[in-house]
């Protein structure tokens, strides 16, 4: 019998406990690596903005408003190729409430081809009548530029709710009172993950129009730049213009706007970042609860071995590796199912974040917290056994 037979031996003297051991340390490093896959999340939304874009929106609070006169100067400042507006909007499904995801009121014109390189149309209806699209306009989509009741939605958003192309939709605004419907007309693919499938785009008009009742309030403007190395001096340029205004702006790289939007969450990574140690801690109690409990149970099997002749490093390595097998495959459990099984559902926060994605560093670290339970809650065990007398171990033979 070689020494790994031993310590599997050990670690099924009592299975009920081994196995309670083992998943109460899964749904630990389970729990930690969910938790790191949110601070993995909010990292990868920032990724979605470009230092290329520039986002203007009133300077007091992203709720408020700005005059749509603003365009025309914003469009004059030296470097801004293109700009174009839009609003949130934040309707609720009739038909499941809880089920949010986020809607966008756009300027289609403009707006759609600045992003024509992040995502396609994989679906789209025939227009009733012919619609040329300008040059550089994303292909699909003059069913949706002829009909101002039109929506694009995303294509995990369509297959989740269970809509069809062409088909009729009624949302339930909230911050615009009232029924809203909407007719899908496109469905569109992200070329990239953090772009998110997830969202409905619309006609800032038709907003504009039912909603705002023709005051044509804009919720961010958005602007193509030349290049990066400009985007510093063009926010001076148009907050300047605006600084003494009654809806003074700010200006930044989407980016930075969306690290901002990030923010607004408050203090979230501290606060993720102890539950997930108190998690951890918890985990590394019951470990080490166990460890000592199976030390208790075996001390005379422990004299039995030293008196055959195996040595105190033996014992000490006997005992350890028990408590790295239990622990660290636990954690490689916990934390390869939070990889896979978050990552493959999709989840997106509502809609507000791009899917869920837990880094292979967080997965890493979930193990490295796991050996680190395994060496601490076994190291006091292995101690004992290694400087256990024989004499007194063979003195507690029942």
């Amino acid at each position: 019998m070689n020494l790994f037979s031993l310590v599997l031996v050990g670690l099924g003297r009592n299975k009920r406990r081994t196995i309670l051991t083992f998943l109460s340390v899964t749904v630990a490093l389970f729990l930690f690596s969910a938790l790191g896959g949110v601070l993995d999340t909010l990292e990868d939304s920032i990724k979605v903005g470009s230092e290329t874009r520039l986002i203007t929106r009133n300077a007091v609070s992203l709720v408020l408003a700005l005059p749509p006169a603003y365009r025309e100067r914003i469009a004059a400042v030296p470097g801004v190729e293109a700009v174009s507006y839009a609003n949130w909007f934040g309707a609720l499904d009739p038909n499941d409430r809880n089920g949010y995801f986020a809607q966008f009121a756009i300027d289609a014109d403009t707006y759609l081809p600045i992003y024509r390189d992040e995502f396609e149309i994989v679906e789209s209806s025939e227009p009733q009548a012919p619609v040329s699209l300008p040059a550089g306009f994303p292909p699909g989509l003059e069913a949706f530029m002829a009909e101002q009741t039109a929506c694009v939605i995303g294509r995990t958003l369509m297959e989740k709710k269970g809509w069809k192309l062409g088909q009729t939709i009624t949302l339930a605004g909230t911050i615009f009172p009232g029924d809203w419907p909407f007719t899908i007309r496109a469905v569109y693919r992200a070329k990239q993950k953090s772009f998110g499938e997830e969202s409905m785009l619309f006609h800032w008009e038709y907003l504009n129009q039912k909603g705002m009742g023709g005051n044509g309030a804009i919720g961010w403007y958005l602007m193509a730049l030349s290049e990066p190395g400009i985007a510093a001096d063009v926010s001076k340029r148009i907050d300047a213009t605006y600084e003494n205004s009654a809806a003074p702006t700010r200006t930044e790289t989407e980016k930075a706007f969306q690290a901002g939007f990030v923010s607004m969450y408050g203090n979230l990574p501290f606060v993720i970042r102890v539950i997930g140690l108190a998690v951890v801690f918890a985990i590394l109690l019951v470990a080490a609860n166990t460890m000592v409990m199976s030390f208790r149970e075996r001390t005379t099997e422990f004299g039995v071995l030293k008196t055959l002749g195996f040595a105190d490093a033996t014992i000490f390595g006997i005992v350890l590796a028990e408590a790295a097998i239990i622990t660290l495959g636990g954690g490689l459990a916990g934390t390869l199912l939070a990889k896979f099984a978050l990552e493959s559902s999709g989840f997106n926060f509502g809609g507000f974040l791009p899917p869920m994605t837990i880094y292979w560093t967080t997965v890493v670290l979930g193990v490295g917290m796991a050996l680190l339970v395994g060496a601490v809650s076994g190291l006091v065990p292995a101690w004992q056994a290694a400087r256990l007398d024989i004499v007194d171990a063979l003195r507690r033979v029942d």
